[in-house]
Parts: C-alpha cells; structure tokens; sequence
C-alpha cells in the first residue's frame, strides 16, 4: 500500500474494475445470490447535470443495493433517464436560436431529429457523473423513456385508459406557460412570492356599490359575476341583484357560494371562469358563461373592449388601472404578497386559460392508489409522508396528460398532435423498463428513494399503473430522502448562485469523502443544511481507514487466516463492540437511518479499533493478535464498504488473507456469528 491514498490515481481504475467483473449485472453474480432486491433509479432528466439531490439519493440507493450485495441477494439496481418533454425540446430551441432559426423553420420532423442528435451527444452526461459517485447500477440495462419498446408500452398504456373510459377530451380551465406554449398540471408549477398589491374596485349596484378586492384586476374583462358568502350577512340583501361591470358596461349577477372566504377582502370577489379554477368550479354549480379575454399568447382577446384587444397581460394591467381611476371605479389600493404561479421550466409566469386537453379520470385510480398505503403494504419513510400522500388522492382532479409540445409521445389517436405529459410515461417506469424474464425476476421492485416534490408527480402515479397494469404493486418501500439546502437554509440553486456541485467536491476530496460526508448527515431531518465541514470529516475519515489498514497490513503476515478468538480483555473488548456494531448498522440500515449508521462505523472504527485496539495490539505481538486484527479489520471494510467503496476495494486487494473473493464489492456482510 501507497504512503498516501490518492482517490485521483484509484477512483476510475477501481470503477474500471467492478465494470470488467460485471458484478453490477446480478446475472454475472454467485449461486449464492438468490433471493432479488431492486431499485429502479429516479430517471434524471436528459438535460440534467448531476447535482447535491441527485449525489445524495445516489449515495443512498448504492449504499443499499452494496449491502443486499453483500447480503447475499440477486440485486438489480436499474439506470436510465427520461426524456423530459418540455425541458429537453427548450433546450433544443435556444440551440436553434443562437443558429437564427426555430422550431418552425424545421417543421415536426426535422425538429424531433435536431433532439435525437442532441441526446446521443449530451443526453447521458449525467450517467456518467452518476459513475463518478460510484453507482453500481447495471449498466447493460440503462433504459430510456423514448426507447421504442418502452414507447409501445406508454401507446398501450394510453390505449387501454382510453377504451375502459377513462381518458377524455374537454375544454377545461389549465395552467398555461406562454413560453412553452402548452398546459402544464399544477404539480408543474413553481411558486415565488412576490410584491404586488389588492385592488378594491367598486361596481355599480343599483343606487349602491359592491367592492370587490382582486389582485388581478386586468380579468375583470372577463368577468360574468360577483360572489358573496351566502352567510355574509353584509351582502344579504345584494344576492339575486345585479352589478354593471366597470369598462364593460354588462350587467352581471350577484351570486351566494359557499366557496367564497368572506375574510378575504372586502368578502365580495368577482367571478372570472376563463381565466381562474375556482371561479371556473363557481361557474358550473351557477351555470354561467365563460368567457375568454387572455389568449394563448398571453394577450387580451376581441371578447374584450376595443382598446384593449391585443395587449399584453402587463400592458392591459396598467391601462384597466389607469382607467379604473379616470372613471372613479377604483377605490384604494393595498400592499400584497401575493404567490405568483410560474412555469418550473422557464420560470414564465403561467396564465389560467380555458382549452382543449385531454384528461385521465382520476377517481378511480386514486382509490386504487391509496388502498396499498393505507394497508401497509406499501410503507413510506419517514411516516409522516403517508399523510399528505393520501390527503392529495382524497382531493386529486382529473389529470391533464396532454401537451402541445413536439417532443415526447405522441397521443396515439388519428389527426391528434399533442404529445403526453412526461409524467404519464414516467408513472410507468418500473414496469416498463422490464420485460419477460427480468419481469418475473425483479418485478414487483422493492425500495424506491425518491425526493418529497414528486410524491404526487410521480410516486402515487407509478402506484395506480403497477395496479392497473400489473395488479402488482410497483416496491413495497418508500423512503423520502431529505432535501439539500445551503448552510443557512436557502434553497440550492445555480441560478442564484447558492449550488454546489458535487463534481467540484469530488475533484477536490474524492468520491468516497463525499459519500460519507453526505451520509453523515441523514439524520432523519427532512432538511438537511449541507456544510462542506463533513466532507473534510469524510476525507480525513477515510485517511484514518487507510493508514490503519497499512498499519495492520504492514504487520501481519501472508496468508493469515481472520479468526475471533479473544485471549485478552482487549480482545473481548474489541470482538464485544464489533458484534455490537454489525447488529447496529444492520438495524439503521434495514430502517433507512443511513445517518446514525454513518455515526456507529465512524466511532467503532476511529475510537474503538484505532484509538484503543490498534494500540493495545502494539503490546500483544503474538499471531492470535494478527488473526483478531485482520478479523476486526476485513468487518470494519465490509460494513464500510457500501458507504465508501473505493478505497475499501483498493484496501480489500491489498490483504494478504486467504479465502478471499474476487472483489469486496461480492463478499460477505458480516454476521454476529462470524
């Protein structure tokens, strides 16, 4: 063994190697792997490059699928990506911008060629920063949302929603990203407080006013009402009435809905179908028109008087404003936070429009979803996760799958030009990625490590198709990995400039260092405030394994057998901790506390087989000495190992033991008994 460990010299021959034994493929293993364990990875966008979320749920899944190795289980730990409709075709069409052209000027076909050309030549990037981690998926079946076989299963999938009735077309209020220029459901939507103001604006009503407080007054061109609280007993004698709408000069009614917060505002709100959910779902219990003012441009429409039609949202605001004032209709104006929907691509700001889409029934496949969590077949941790999980299926609405965008999968019916949202092909992935034996083998999967922001997205859908499909459950465990923010709380984002990019952690401490370091801080906290502290903790840790094991390796002679046969206090002492250390992590492991697992091997290792065993052992120099310490030792790697991988295989190859295997990364976990 080198003076120094150098992860620089030793990471990529270390990764070299486990590719050449194949051991990542579970096909390749022993007969002594039977029983199979899979993960299916979270399939990061093609557009994606690896960033302190992806490191973190790549440590965890590997730390997992390294242990049930080790364990003695056929482990299947499944790659790929997703072709990410609406991320992939923008970043497609600014490379197109900076050539002069768009998407137009190449028409459908040329265009999906441009984004094909685009993922052979970038779209895997993140697959191979997912090596620099260490992942030990299989390789040889990196799946892709686009793959042809895995494109027939989202046609079939579609179809058969669409023959049980499940699936329909109808002009609905959605989400509308101008930019994009395609729906996008509300699970798509980024929220961002921003300053704005509440307007009071008075309609006429007979000899009296009705105030309304909107924070949106361009809509009113659009509106077909005024709601009240039928309990307001301010407005009791209004309902039935009617009001004249400022600028238009209609007359519309005063209605009593219950939906109405009679705490917000003045307790008065206008009702705007076209351009709001709630005021659409008010709409259809009063049977009122609707009517549409803001287009797919985000530009006001000829149903709005002539000198607006054809502005822009921003332009229209200031001039209803402008206006308002001039014929006395606005009463005052007050300071508001208001939380602004944006699109979670482009960062647009999302106008609420009335359009044709198609949707999915929800109703159905969400008492099918619920059904396995609430039985405990499916288990979430943390627990606390079973809570929201369920409450968003008791209250879901029909999904909008449809987008009107070029890349992704077409909608397999006649003249249709929309594509599915990227979501209704990702809800199938486990299933999908696997076909006849695989299938059989590997399916139902067992664990899936997801963050807390898909849930709905992707984790209840994946859920609901397992059951449809398969009438299988798609895993059985949930764990919900806690989300990385800056030292001080903030949200990590490269945009802001408060990212940190694992790429430059692993350069500068190495792969293993930053494995350890993030593992060290899964407490169970669902927010982890990131401190590079623990990364130098985890390099220096790491040095500590290595010079230890030079030090035991130096002393020790070739072809010495590990054996645990105590002769003196210390020896009981250090067998005594060990087998209570293997018990421990195997406990936090079995439960997902990969934190408190991380603390337990760092203080056995570092305090009590370093600081006091190594030492002790300087004053037993008899061969039974030698057999306790290689014992305690090749334990100490193989617990490690999954956490820090490299240096314990580069360790692993350099004891002089007999009756060792291949590589560390197949040999056995430690039991009590050994």
């Amino acid at each position: 063994m080198e003076k120094f460990y150098d992860p620089r010299q030793t990471e990529d021959k270390i990764y070299a190697f486990w590719e050449k034994t194949g051991f990542f493929n579970p096909d390749k293993l022993s007969k002594r792997h039977k029983k199979p364990y899979t993960i299916v990875i979270p399939p990061p966008n093609v557009t994606g490059n690896l960033h302190m979320g992806h490191a973190l749920n790549a440590t965890i899944q590997d730390i997992l699928i390294r242990w049930k190795r080790m364990n003695g289980f056929k482990t299947l730990w499944l790659p790929g990506t997703d072709h990410a409709g609406i991320a992939t075709q923008n970043v497609v069409e600014k490379k197109l911008k900076k050539e002069g052209k768009t998407r137009f000027d190449l028409g459908r076909e040329k265009f999906i060629e441009e984004v094909w050309k685009w993922k052979e030549e970038k779209g895997n990037a993140i697959l191979g920063q997912l090596k620099r981690m260490g992942a030990s998926c299989d390789w040889s079946r990196t799946r892709f949302t686009m793959d042809n076989d895995y494109a027939q299963t989202v046609r079939k999938a579609f179809l058969h929603y669409y023959k049980k009735g499940l699936i329909y077309q109808g002009e609905r209020v959605v989400n509308w990203c101008v930019r994009c220029q395609t729906s996008l459901s509300d699970l798509e939507l980024e929220y961002e407080e921003t300053d704005s103001h509440l307007y009071y604006i008075n309609y006429p009503a007979g000899k009296k006013n009705i105030t309304v407080a909107t924070t949106r007054p361009e809509t009113l061109l659009g509106d077909v009402a005024v709601a009240v609280n039928p309990k307001d007993k301010r407005y009791k004698s209004f309902v039935g009435q009617t009001a004249v709408l400022p600028l238009v000069g209609r007359e519309i009614p005063i209605i009593g809905d219950r939906a109405v917060d009679a705490k917000f505002g003045t307790g008065a709100v206008k009702v705007t179908p076209a351009h709001d959910l709630a005021d659409y779902e008010i709409s259809q219990r009063h049977n009122l028109e609707s009517i549409k003012v803001i287009d797919e441009y985000g530009k006001i429409t000829a149903k709005a008087p002539k000198s607006y039609i054809g502005l822009k949202v921003k332009e229209v605001r200031e001039k209803v404003l402008e206006d308002l004032k001039k014929q006395g209709y606005l009463e005052k104006t007050e300071d508001y936070i208001h939380k602004t929907p944006r699109c979670y691509r482009c960062n647009t700001t999302i106008e609420l429009i009335p359009s044709k889409q198609w949707f999915l029934k929800m109703d159905k496949l969400a008492r099918l979803a619920k059904k396995p969590v609430e039985s405990g077949k499916i288990k979430f941790y943390p627990n606390n996760f079973k809570k929201p999980y369920l409450d968003w299926l008791n209250n879901t609405k029909d999904w909008c799958i449809s987008r009107q965008i070029w890349w992704g999968h077409k909608i397999p019916l006649e003249g249709e030009t929309d594509v599915l949202d990227t979501w209704f092909s990702s809800a199938l992935w486990p299933l999908a990625t696997m076909t006849g034996k695989d299938k059989k083998v590997f399916y139902p999967t067992d664990t899936l490590s997801t963050a807390r922001d898909i849930i709905n997205l992707w984790v209840s859908r994946m859920i609901f198709s397992g059951l449809e499909f398969e009438k299988k459950v798609p895993f059985q465990d949930v764990y919900i990995h806690a989300t990385i923010l800056t030292k001080d709380g903030q949200r990590m984002s490269k945009s802001l400039g408060t990212g940190i990019d694992p790429l430059d952690l692993i350069d500068r401490y190495g792969s293993d260092a930053v494995r350890f370091g993030i593992a060290y801080q899964v407490m169970g906290n669902q927010d982890l405030k990131f401190t590079e502290d623990n990364i130098v903790m985890g390099k220096k840790f790491c040095n500590k394994v290595w010079n230890a094991s030079r030090f035991v390796i130096g002393r020790i002679k070739k072809g010495v057998v590990p054996a645990a046969g105590p002769k003196t206090a210390a020896d009981k002492k250090i067998l005594s901790r060990l087998k209570k250390t293997i018990k421990s992590v195997n406990g936090d492991l079995e439960k997902f506390r990969f934190g408190p697992a991380a603390h337990t091997l760092y203080d056995f290792f570092w305090h009590d087989f370093c600081d006091q065993y190594l030492e002790e052992s300087k004053k037993q120099e008899d061969e039974n000495t030698d057999k306790i310490l290689v014992h305690v030792l090749l334990s100490s790697l193989k617990m490690l190992h999954p956490f820090i991988p490299f240096i314990t295989e580069e360790i692993y190859s350099s004891l002089p033991t007999k009756k060792k295997e291949k590589a560390l990364i197949i040999e056995k976990w430690p039991s009590v008994g050994r």
